[in-house]
């Protein structure tokens, strides 16, 4: 909002912004960032469809995957609490993190040794679905 009303004042108004006003330019180019960046979290989702052959993980603008249940090893419902923030995270302990609110998520252990957690918001409806089809499916002998 500062950038806005600095934008405002110094280009239409004509009152330079501060005490030491920046080129038009340079004000403007910050102004369109800052709306960029508010922008980027409005438009930021995490959709993820869970069906009996895959997982696909969609979170809008940055990432598609799609995980078979072949690749699977283990599945769990867990509360992996805080993990400094919302997006994709990297994380020591859990692997690759994705989530926007909450602390909730499907935590997955791939075949190939690597760990992801997907947020999720329906608990109850992901853990029936992962009884009631007793995914992941064991590997065949």
């Amino acid at each position: 909002m500062l950038t806005l009303y600095g934008s405002y004042q110094q280009i239409i108004v004509g009152v330079p912004f501060g005490t030491k006003p920046g080129s038009d330019s340079a004000l403007i180019i910050i102004t369109l960032f800052s709306f960029s960046f508010v922008l980027l979290f409005q438009l930021l989702h995490l959709k993820t469809t869970i069906d009996h052959s895959k997982i696909t993980i969609y979170f809008f603008p940055f990432t598609k995957r799609t995980l078979h249940w072949s690749e699977i090893l283990r599945a769990d419902i867990i509360d992996y609490g805080f993990v400094f923030g919302w997006g994709i995270r990297l994380t020591h302990k859990h692997g690759t993190v994705y989530n926007t609110k909450g602390r909730i998520g499907l935590a997955l252990q791939l075949k190939n040794g690597k760990k992801l957690i997907i947020g999720t918001q329906k608990r109850t409806e992901l853990a029936a679905f992962l009884k009631e089809n007793k995914l992941p499916l064991p590997a065949p002998n």
